[in-house]
Formats: structure tokens, sequence, C-alpha cells
């Protein structure tokens, strides 16, 4: 995998992912807190779960998961109220978000919704125009109900099918 390309994973059932754009609103009303930072104090409670779900469920090879870039990005986890990391995500320096993951057990409850849109506000707060991903393609509805636009041919990332989408901020 390239630093280009971004894997998303998002919950299966997306009918009940609420549909805000204000990531803290959906936090003061949901059981766990979501925290943005560096990879040094991410690392420990993003990177797990980013193998969970991305090596073990979805066989992507462990020298293709975890790269150099993760200590330039932006990263959001959102935890339980146990501290347990249940969604992840990460933001680019050059505004592309990636490695959306969900802990299974915890998918269809928001909280993709509230990584994405944290990811997205500080990306407009840093002065993005836009935010560009690689969204897995059995994700592509939860990105468009979040006003992504799709662009571009399906290609495989991974060996995963993914579709290029973009937002405009």
């Amino acid at each position: 995998m390239t630093t280009s390309d971004h894997r998303s994973e998002m919950p299966i059932d997306q009918s009940r992912v609420p549909d805000t754009s204000d990531a803290s609103e959906l936090h003061k009303e949901a059981p766990w807190r979501l925290e943005l930072g560096d990879w040094s104090a991410l690392q420990a409670s993003a990177a797990p779960l980013r193998l969970e779900v991305f090596v073990h469920e979805q066989q992507v090879p462990l020298e293709e998961e975890i790269d150099a870039m993760d200590a330039v990005c932006v990263h959001a986890v959102a935890f339980d109220a146990q501290g347990c990391a249940l969604a992840t995500g990460r933001l680019l320096p050059d505004g592309h978000i990636g490695r959306m993951a969900v802990r299974k057990i915890a998918r269809a409850q928001g909280l993709g919704s509230a990584v994405l849109n944290a990811l997205t506000q500080h990306a407009r707060q840093k002065g993005f125009v836009e935010v560009v991903l690689s969204a897995q393609t059995h994700a592509k509805g939860f990105y468009l109900r979040h006003g992504f636009v799709a662009e571009g041919v399906e290609y495989l990332d991974a060996n995963i099918p993914h579709v290029l989408m973009r937002k405009v901020l």
C-alpha cells in the first residue's frame, strides 16, 4: 500500500448512524470520548485497533497497515467509558483522511461518524478546502451521507475494492 492510499473501514449497518456534521454534539450525548492527537500520544490505542480490523478481519498484510505516515498525521480515537479504543482514523498533512476503523462490537453506534466529523473539522480549521479519502466500496454510502462524492473507477488496495471520494469543506 502506498502512502496515498487510505483504507477506510466503517460500520456495515449504517442506517443508525447519525447524520451530523458536528462531532462535538454527538460526543456530548455518547457514553464515549473522542481524542485528537499525534501518533506518539495515540499509537498505543489506535495501532491495536487497526491491526484487529485491517490485519485480522480483512487480511491486509501487516507491512501495508502501519506506515511512516502515522508519525506526521493527526489521529482521532474514540474510547469507551473504560478507556478501550473503539474507533480510529487519521488526517494526513495533505488533507487525506484514512485508516478509518471501528471495532466490530462498536459498529453502527455513530463512532465512525464522530471520528470522520472530527477529522473533517480539524482539516477545516487547518485551512484545507477539501478532504479526500479512499473508501472501501461497502462503505461508500456512509461517506456519501457525510457529503463525500465518489470519483473515478473502483480499484483494489490490499486486495479490497476501493473508490476515491472527495468532500469540499
